[in-house]
């Protein structure tokens, strides 16, 4: 009896030990607030009520297992919600935002599934707003593209990232196209580098993807699409410098495949709660005659608690006459589009 009770002792402490060493958490976002759109809508303008105004609302599980050495298995599942309707954020995928498994260790880390890439990564360091409110930079580089996959998130990717060395460190992708007979044919690469310390922050993230459709309003852009972005941060103290360049081939799009874009931007502490943000975010297709779109932005959030925060953020767009971005449904070339949103966003 004495060995039996010794024996079951044991094994609760080798279970112990081992659950000690794995940790799964559930956390998410909840973002909704109301926006009012000018975007020369046939119709008039509209007020709605919009989920993920500062941060897209989620629902995610993470986890993390030490398999000694050094080595630990780890996995997000993140699925984006519309608390306005409560659909699927991702045209219903189930875990449409990152799904993916991967090993961490002394080597670096391999990641593989459903990722955000090398350019969301990069442009959410660099931008005051972070890709997110009404100047979303995401909604202006490479001409709206770098909103829409596979510049946003990639499927089917394998990705790599170096140890951190001396506030460096670097990323490679591969994303497979999965089509028969073609390895080429809707595949990406990628390449990332980041560079953190102390007040200075320095991205440059290049992407080259087949078959990405084309901003509206241009049809249909079947051949290579690649971005090149560079840009950084500095934290002064009183306030936050952040400064962004991208050069960026849209496919076969006729007249404006070649895009630049041009960011400046700043954050401003307010207190020990608030935040002013405030961005200028340039796009030229430079092969067109009147190519040029200019989007101004500021905003402001403040905490209410460490998990809540309220905001509220507008932005102006002014288009030549060859453009049309952030209008309704594209097609309103050379119109301006103003944008008001205010919410409130709470995480757990």
């Amino acid at each position: 009896m004495k060995k039996a009770v010794a024996g079951l002792a044991v094994l609760t402490a080798i279970s112990g030990s081992a659950a000690a060493q794995t940790s799964v958490a559930v956390y998410g976002v909840m973002d909704i607030g109301i926006a009012r759109r000018d975007d020369s809508n046939p119709a008039g303008k509209t007020v709605s009520m919009e989920s993920g105004q500062q941060s897209g609302s989620r629902l995610g599980f993470k986890g993390r297992e030490d398999l000694g050495g050094g080595m630990a298995a780890q996995f997000v599942l993140e699925s984006g919600i519309n608390l306005d309707n409560g659909t699927s954020g991702q045209g219903g995928r189930l875990f449409g935002r990152q799904a993916w498994l991967g090993l961490d260790g002394n080597f670096g880390g391999l990641k593989l599934g459903r990722q955000q890439t090398v350019l969301y990564t990069a442009l959410d360091k660099i931008d005051p707003f972070h890709i997110n409110l009404a100047g979303n930079s995401q909604k202006v580089f490479g001409y709206g593209t770098y909103a829409a996959d596979p510049f946003l998130r990639s499927d089917n990717t394998i990705a790599y990232s170096t140890p951190t060395v001396a506030g460096l460190v670097g990323t490679l992708t591969y994303s497979l196209g999965e089509q028969a007979g073609d390895y080429s044919a809707k595949r990406s690469t990628g390449l990332g580098l980041s560079y953190a310390n102390g007040p200075l922050n320095l991205q440059l993230a290049y992407l080259k993807a087949n078959t990405v459709s084309a901003p509206a309003g241009f049809g249909t852009s079947t051949g290579d699409n690649r971005a090149l972005l560079v840009g950084g941060t500095y934290d002064f103290g009183l306030a936050t410098a952040h400064l962004g360049y991208a050069e960026n081939r849209l496919g076969s799009i006729s007249g404006g495949g070649k895009d630049r874009n041009l960011l400046a931007g700043v954050t401003v502490p307010v207190g020990a709660a608030g935040s002013v943000m405030a961005s200028f975010i340039r796009n030229e297709l430079t092969d067109l005659a009147e190519g040029r779109s200019d989007q101004y932005a500021l905003g402001y959030s403040h905490k209410l608690s460490k998990r809540t925060n309220v905001y509220t953020s507008v932005s102006y767009t002014k288009n030549d006459s060859d453009v049309a971005l952030n209008t309704f449904r594209g097609e309103q070339f050379g119109q301006s589009v103003r944008l008001f949103n205010v919410g409130v966003r709470h995480s757990f």
